[in-house]
């Protein structure tokens, strides 16, 4: 046996274990969702190959398109002000301040608490009657909606909700702004650039690939958000006028409540490809803004 065919053996011995488990655990099923996808399913008994039965069925599918609306609506407004809300943030604590390693983990901290605590923490301050939020509005003479049970404000009450979650968002970008060269500043300031140029031009280019992740990870989860709006509205299916039910929430209906256990890998898979879709979008988009340092 050459030596090279041996050392290649011996490599792959060495992370056999790797790829079993890959295989047994991640190829093994996504291809059964695959061909469960093509099925009838209804769990308690056999699959049923239909073919793309599944797939047409949802050009049809009122649901579907209420959910996909819902979720594209959601994603559409939570990813830019989260991205925003991130950016200014990090930019107010890149300042030397007091206490400033305190109000960094303040900032941070929300993100450890459980979705489940998190929601209904929500639920109270969104109350229409005694929420903390509607209280603040009437100090200075306004009067706040009933958020969750108004099929107009469900959907604002869920967005802010998705920024109490951008303290992770806010470390990388942090962490992005501590690396940008002071030269780079002193060379904008010879210029004559003010603070708002200053950061379009210098700040922001130089973070780009961090602000390219962000938002990768971002579209991930809101197109897959389920948690929040699945424990606030589990009783409504959605809230008012469903103005809260999102994609997943129907893949798992169709799953565990429905027992179309076809027809939800289906959808699964469909929600695989608008977020792998959206993705190579964003990495086309990124050759021309996003900016990366010379080795």
């Amino acid at each position: 046996m050459k030596a090279g065919t041996r050392h290649a053996l011996t490599g792959l011995l060495w992370i056999s274990p790797w790829l079993v488990g890959f295989a047994a655990f991640m190829l093994l099923p996504i291809a059964m969702s695959l061909y469960y996808s093509l099925t009838d399913y209804p769990l308690l008994e056999p699959p049923l190959f239909i073919g793309g039965g599944n797939y047409a069925r949802m050009l049809t599918d009122e649901a579907f398109h209420k959910t996909l609306i819902n979720t594209l609506i959601y994603a559409g407004a939570s990813i830019p002000l989260s991205t925003a809300l991130a950016l200014g943030i990090a930019a107010l604590l890149n300042r030397k301040m007091r206490l400033g390693g305190f109000f960094q983990a303040a900032v941070f901290v929300p993100t450890l608490v459980p979705m489940v605590a998190a929601a209904m923490v929500w639920m109270w301050l969104f109350n229409g009657e005694y929420g903390l939020i509607n209280r603040l509005l009437g100090v200075v003479g306004v009067r706040g909606p009933n958020w969750l049970l108004d099929r107009h404000w469900a959907m604002p009450a869920l967005i802010i909700m998705s920024l109490w979650g951008v303290g992770q968002a806010v470390v990388l970008y942090l962490a992005a702004l501590k690396d940008v060269p002071e030269q780079l500043y002193e060379a904008a300031d010879l210029d004559g650039m003010g603070p708002v140029r200053r950061f379009f031009n210098v700040t922001l280019p130089m973070i780009s690939p961090v602000v390219l992740f962000n938002v990768i990870t971002l579209t991930i989860g809101t197109f897959q958000v389920f948690a929040i709006p699945w424990i606030i509205f589990q009783k409504d299916k959605g809230g008012p006028g469903q103005s809260g039910y999102f994609y997943t929430m129907y893949l798992y209906d169709n799953a565990f409540t429905y027992g179309q256990m076809g027809y939800a890998n289906a959808l699964a898979w469909v929600q695989l490809l608008i977020i792998l879709g959206l993705t190579a979008l964003m990495f086309a988009l990124s050759r021309r803004f996003v900016h990366y340092r010379a080795a």
